[in-house]
């Protein structure tokens, strides 16, 4: 597996309104809209910092994994995205050594990316996404 980067760290907020008060207007990096992504219950708005971005959640639905989290844990981090060179290589690797995957096969994530999480029990408690570009 060829990890590339870290893509982005997502942040699950209540709102990517008031998210975008502190790190675009206040902290300055450059907001660059938002994306719904029906399928995963979630409007997304991404901020770029060097090669990498971060990426606001906010649930789209009551009962979508945003929500969900947001209601056991509050706002804050919610995972970190590391850029891989060949997605399917990458899940076919970690399936091999025993990782545990939420996704054993690629979903389709914000801006087009190929998307994977790994299992937060395989990862010491960290929520990881694997993306392609």
């Amino acid at each position: 597996m060829k990890i590339l980067h870290i893509d982005h760290i997502g942040v699950a907020v209540n709102s990517n309104a008031e998210g975008k008060v502190f790190w675009s207007d206040i902290l300055g990096l450059p907001y660059e809209g938002e994306e719904t992504v029906k399928e995963q219950k979630v409007t997304t708005a991404f901020m770029p910092v060097g090669e990498s971005e971060v990426e606001l959640l906010e649930s789209t639905e009551a009962d979508g994994p945003i929500s969900k989290f947001i209601e056991k844990k509050g706002q804050g981090i919610h995972h970190i995205a590391f850029r891989v060179e060949n997605i399917d290589q990458a899940l076919a690797e970690l399936k091999e050594k025993g990782v545990r995957l939420i996704d054993e096969t690629p979903r389709k994530g914000a801006g087009g990316a190929r998307i994977a999480f790994l299992h937060p029990k395989a990862t010491g408690g960290v929520l990881v996404e694997l993306c392609e570009k």
